[in-house]
């Protein structure tokens, strides 16, 4: 999402290094730069004119520490600002008292409202330990409460039965006494939406938080609006009390304005942010770590988290045991992939490794993932027995997994070329004894 932003920052960083002292010159001339680079992002002019105020009282007003190049020490100062910026310490989503607990989900159309509502509850469901229950309150929108019920199901989270003729207050009073019969801890409510704001939208949402009195009101805003996520927080937050947003759609190629504004100007905390279309593309907002990555600066911890998400313990120590007994096989290589690709996009995970963004450009990041997508349908369009031994793959078995998988004799030979290489490779280390040749396995999209 601050690809462009980021890109810029760098450039204004460097242009510090080798300087021996930060002077007042530099300064003016560095936050110049950012200004350009904050505005071309799309936040708001207010948080950029105190943002700058920030940084260059503390810049100047602080000795550059003996360890730090000066570089460094202004990178210090504006990641501090930018984490303050967004929020300080994570917000978390506080659920206190008897259950069951409510939340209203409250948006315009086309935010994402619906699928948030979902991706949260799997999340409250798998992270929390709770018991959701889903319940589907737009009734304008008769989609939306097919949607909802689908993807519950899906996520096999109850959804109260609405129908499209009843009242929406009416919806939430049943639903709540539903959700209390069937023992569930948590109530998600889906709101209905509008193209704008409207009396008539709101004055339907206070009727639904003087009926069921949530301890929740949060608002899903489209990261992609730029400033109007902004003005809708603030339209939003003049008629309820909103107590946080979740920014959704993240992922695409928003200039990032709305994430790095919406604190400051709404005085709500971000509390989530949805990360793609996935049920599981819902992430805990951290500010400091939104900060390192707008700075390029990576963000380990989320990448370790997404690991330890992905990988199954169980499943790891034994292709680690199969690695070390040099009994390793395609089967077990698409396992490790397909574990890999629940971790999110190439691009997202070099985002998250502190320097990487300086060698993408020299990585196609749309080929690696179609390579990736190659190498899964070879391996499926192969038998049982040829994925455990490749040495069976004659002339003809190779041009019959190349027709099923759509792909070549070429690209057939070269993914088997480099898996015997990478199982020479474990061999060599095994062994040795080592047990750091993980980081030297050649990757699947590694021409």
């Amino acid at each position: 999402m601050f690809e462009s932003l980021t890109d810029k920052l760098e450039l204004t960083f460097k242009k510090l290094r080798g300087q021996g002292k930060i002077r007042e010159s530099h300064i003016e001339e560095a936050l110049r730069e950012v200004r350009l680079a904050l505005l071309e992002a799309d936040v708001h002019f207010k948080v950029v004119k105190s943002f700058l105020e920030s940084v260059k009282a503390k810049a100047l007003g602080e000795e550059v520490l003996a360890s730090l190049s000066p570089e460094q020490q202004f990178i210090k100062i504006v990641h501090d600002e930018l984490t303050r910026l967004l929020g300080g310490e994570r917000s978390e989503l506080e659920l206190k008292g008897a259950p069951p607990q409510t939340l209203m989900l409250v948006g315009l159309q086309g935010s994402g409202k619906t699928t948030t509502v979902a991706k949260l509850a799997r999340w409250l469901k798998n992270e929390k330990k709770r018991k959701p229950y889903l319940v589907p309150a737009d009734i304008y929108r008769p989609a939306a409460i097919e949607q909802l019920k689908t993807l519950g199901q899906s996520l096999d989270i109850p959804v109260y039965d609405s129908q499209p003729d009843t009242p929406a207050v009416a919806i939430c009073k049943a639903a709540l006494e539903e959700a209390t019969r069937q023992f569930c801890d948590v109530v998600l409510i889906d709101t209905a939406g509008r193209l704008h704001i409207d009396d008539e939208l709101m004055e339907e949402l206070k009727a639904v938080v003087a009926a069921v009195h949530p301890q929740h009101a949060l608002l899903v805003a489209d990261a992609m609006t730029g400033q109007d996520a902004v003005n809708q927080a603030e339209g939003f937050g003049k008629w309820l009390d909103l107590t946080g947003i979740i920014l959704t759609k993240t992922d695409g190629d928003a200039r990032g304005g709305a994430a790095l504004s919406m604190r400051e100007i709404a005085g709500k905390p971000i509390l989530f942010c949805g990360t793609g279309e996935k049920p599981d593309a819902l992430e805990p907002f951290y500010p400091d770590r939104l900060a390192a990555r707008i700075l390029g600066m990576g963000d380990v911890l989320s990448l370790v988290e997404k690991a330890q998400q992905a990988f199954e313990a169980k499943e790891a120590e034994r292709l680690e045991k199969q690695m070390r007994k040099g009994q390793f096989s395609l089967e077990d290589f698409q396992a490790q992939l397909r574990q890999i690709k629940k971790m999110g996009s190439i691009g997202d995970l070099l985002d998250m490794v502190p320097g990487a963004r300086k060698l993408a450009p020299k990585v196609d990041l749309g080929q690696a993932e179609k390579e990736i997508k190659r190498v899964d349908a070879i391996i499926n369009s192969m038998t049982l027995e040829e994925r455990r031994n490749p040495a069976v793959l004659n002339g003809s078995r190779r041009k019959r997994i190349a027709q099923g998988s759509g792909t070549t004799v070429t690209d057939v030979n070269r993914l088997i070329k480099q898996f015997l290489e990478m199982k020479k490779m474990m061999q060599r280390m095994n062994r040795m004894g080592g047990r750091a040749f993980f980081s030297r396995l050649p990757t699947p999209f590694q021409q």
